[in-house]
């Protein structure tokens, strides 16, 4: 059961104020969430296999492999700025 004190606390924790009134009525509901995962945890789940993802999803990844890159002057013939060799961008700054 957690206690009135506890849940002032957390709201202390979480910088949360909580007046008398409600620290009892989320006292009575933390409890009641707690029992719930304690029913779980009381649940045989010896023969279950672990689940990564709900779906069953692979990695669809190719293999990275090095592959030819493309020559600068076909890259530089669509930009619409040209400086040095590169492409000229808009100052961000």
């Amino acid at each position: 059961m957690i206690t009135k004190e506890q849940v002032e606390h957390i709201g202390w924790l979480a910088r949360v104020n909580i007046d008398e009134e409600d620290a009892f009525e989320f006292a009575s509901e933390l409890s009641t969430v707690l029992d719930y995962f304690g029913q779980l945890d009381g649940v045989d789940t010896s023969d279950v296999k672990p689940t990564y993802h709900v779906a069953d999803v692979m990695n669809v990844f190719r293999e990275d492999e090095p592959t030819g890159s493309l020559e600068q002057d076909s890259i530089l013939a669509n930009a619409e700025e040209i400086q040095d060799g590169y492409i000229r961008t808009p100052k961000i700054i």
